[in-house]
């Protein structure tokens, strides 16, 4: 079975690429800045009526001022590197009220 610490494999693909990198929340601090989670439980198996395996799924958030930021191709290639990891790049969007440009990415980890 999975463990939590399992996920520390995604903090650590993630803080090569800046210092800025924060689970669940972040300081108050300038664009650009990745956020990370983990929302719940992606998948699971059963056996012998006991949870035998199962997947965490979470996001990856990036926030920045730049319009084709690098760190949006960077952070892809992060994540290509973290074994039992898939993810599909979900949506981008300009927030008005921050001014900042939000792209995120949806994972599952087995």
């Amino acid at each position: 079975m999975i463990s939590i610490q399992r996920l520390t494999a995604i903090r650590d693909a993630l803080t090569p690429l800046t210092a800025n990198v924060y689970h669940y929340w972040r300081p108050k601090l300038d664009a650009p800045f990745i956020l990370w989670q983990e929302i719940g439980e992606g998948a699971e198996l059963s056996a012998d009526n006991h949870k035998a395996e199962f997947a965490f799924s979470g996001t990856v958030d990036l926030y920045t001022k730049t319009e084709y930021d690098p760190l949006f191709d960077e952070i892809q290639e992060a994540l290509n590197g973290v074994d039992g990891l898939g993810w599909m790049f979900s949506e981008s969007q300009y927030e008005d009220e921050t001014g900042l440009i939000h792209h995120s990415w949806d994972w599952k980890l087995l």
